[in-house]
């Protein structure tokens, strides 16, 4: 009896010292086997499957992705310097402007084919080459800001129109003042939503026309009354003391920061640009879980790809004022289903501005409008991926 129970404890369910399995239970053992293996061959190609860049591409494909110096570059130059492009199957090359306009003239050229820009030049986009609106990484009015030097008179009134209390300066203040930006930009807009709730237009202050760099200088040289100037800029401002007089939210301009593709390429290639958009807005998930905790890889890119360097509570404050936009909000945005998307109305007011300033007609304005160029079905696709 010790014996019997001396071999079933050292038994290991196939074969035991002093014990033969019977046929049927290895058969059963085989198939157990086989079964296992099966769940494993699946298993594998279910990963495959749903691996970013499988099944749409077996190779790594060249991809231009045109950028500004700005806080949404950073997740396609941090993608590329960890290597997460390739994963999506792309080989991607950042391609820099300075501004929006330089950006889309840029564009029948195919010096690039997808990447991110201001709603303002995104208008101009739309008109000029049909270009889609197919994504809005986040409200970049936050950090677009009208500055001005410490000693400036427009600092005396804070308020002067009771709906925007945040707002400084008055129509007698700042008319006739003149003010370095760079036009046709989101920086445009929110001056001259400024000046709207101030009661003046464009044409009552002498505007000059100047890229942010340039206009940073000029503005430290003593030129001009104010500067128009967007993050990392704004930031930059903020580090040589000068202050805020109004923010879009300051003035009420809501200012989209949009991704972009030519009409050409998103037609040719609609898969190719919903797994950017896959690509670019897991890095937006990822950045609203980090925050912060990005800031030396932030100041990194700052300093390597823009050119600038902001002391670390500049950099830890420009990506506060960056709320970014996931994949979820986005479809919420252009979700057209029940008449014009969130990001129609957006487009809307702005071209509005395009045309009191005299930069569309009212033709064109209509024109531009009746295109279906702000588009939900690439990111419609993104989430198929």
């Amino acid at each position: 009896m010790s014996s019997d129970i001396r071999l079933r404890a050292g038994s290991s369910g196939a074969e035991s010292k002093g014990q033969v399995e019977s046929p049927v239970k290895e058969g059963k053992m085989n198939k157990e086997k086989r079964i296992i293996r099966m769940f494993v061959v699946v298993a594998v190609m279910v990963f495959l499957v749903w691996s970013p860049a499988s099944s749409q591409t077996q190779k790594i494909m060249d991809l231009k992705v045109s950028h500004q110096p700005e806080f949404e570059s950073f997740l396609t130059w941090q993608g590329i310097q960890e290597g997460l492009d390739q994963k999506y199957g792309f080989k991607m090359e950042m391609i820099y402007f300075d501004s929006g306009m330089p950006q889309i003239e840029a564009l029948p050229a195919k010096q690039w084919v997808v990447g991110a820009i201001g709603a303002v030049p995104m208008t101009m986009a739309a008109l000029r080459y049909q270009a889609y609106m197919v994504g809005m990484t986040h409200d970049d009015g936050f950090n677009n800001m009208v500055m001005v030097r410490p000693d400036s008179p427009i600092l005396k009134v804070k308020g002067a129109n009771p709906k925007f209390p945040q707002m400084y300066g008055t129509a007698e203040s700042v008319k006739g003042k003149t003010i370095l930006a760079t036009t046709v930009s989101s920086g445009h807009y929110t001056l001259s939503s400024w000046l709207k709730q101030l009661g003046l237009k464009d044409s009552d202050v002498k505007i000059l026309n100047m890229e942010q760099g340039q206009a940073v200088a000029a503005f430290e040289s003593g030129k001009g009354d104010a500067v128009a100037l967007w993050a990392p800029f704004s930031m930059s401002g903020y580090q040589k003391g000068w202050k805020k007089v109004a923010n879009g939210p300051d003035c009420g301009a809501i200012i989209p920061l949009v991704i972009i593709t030519s009409k050409e390429f998103g037609d040719k290639n609609p898969e190719v640009v919903a797994r950017f958009m896959k690509f670019y807005f897991d890095q937006v998930t990822r950045q609203k879980k980090e925050t912060v905790a990005q800031a030396p890889q932030y100041k990194k890119f700052l300093k390597d790809w823009c050119g600038i360097e902001l002391a670390d509570e500049l950099v830890k404050m420009d990506i506060e004022l960056h709320p970014m936009l996931d994949l979820k909000q986005n479809l919420a945005i252009f979700d057209a289903s029940k008449g014009k998307s969130q990001a129609f109305g957006y487009m809307d007011l702005i071209s509005d501005f395009f045309t009191a300033n005299k930069r569309f007609t009212a033709e064109e304005r209509k024109k531009v409008l009746a295109t279906p160029f702000v588009t939900d079905k690439f990111l419609k696709l993104a989430t198929k991926m």
